[in-house]
């Protein structure tokens, strides 16, 4: 949950609220490999040990990092039907939306922010005032 700025009090900062999925799915991301992961798995699903193989990685890291990326519902994992051994990996594309949505609500907080600002800032020195002789090295 985001508190938009008609919502908040001027001088206070507006808190910002995430779910425990937001929060896992930050989580999850954070860490440079699993990042590089999901990249892979934008363009195709993989195997796990083509994962590995792509980022340098061994086979027993790469697959804690899906596992990781698994628990945050990031992505899902598939046995092969000719072979249940082989396990392939694709992005599930709800936990994105959410992000992205979450994300569209924070830029439309700092939008509304940024535009009470330049409103006030034009109010108390006018539209097109000079800047100081300091400022404009």
């Amino acid at each position: 949950m985001v508190v938009h700025a008609a919502h908040a009090r001027p001088g206070n900062v507006a808190p910002v609220h995430l779910n425990h999925d937001l929060e896992q799915i930050f989580l999850a991301l954070s860490d440079p490999a699993r990042l590089a992961a999901v990249r892979l798995l934008r363009k195709k699903p993989l195997r796990s040990s083509d994962v590995a193989a792509a980022l340098s990685l061994s086979r027993p890291l790469m697959s804690r990092h899906l596992r990781v990326l698994r628990r945050a519902g990031l992505v899902e994992e598939k046995s092969e039907d000719d072979d249940a051994r082989v396990r392939m990996y694709r992005l599930r594309p709800q936990p994105f939306a959410e992000l992205r949505s979450w994300l569209d609500e924070v830029e439309a907080f700092w939008k509304d922010q940024l535009q009470v600002f330049k409103s006030h800032a034009e109010r108390k020195h006018g539209k097109g005032v000079a800047r100081s002789p300091k400022l404009r090295a």
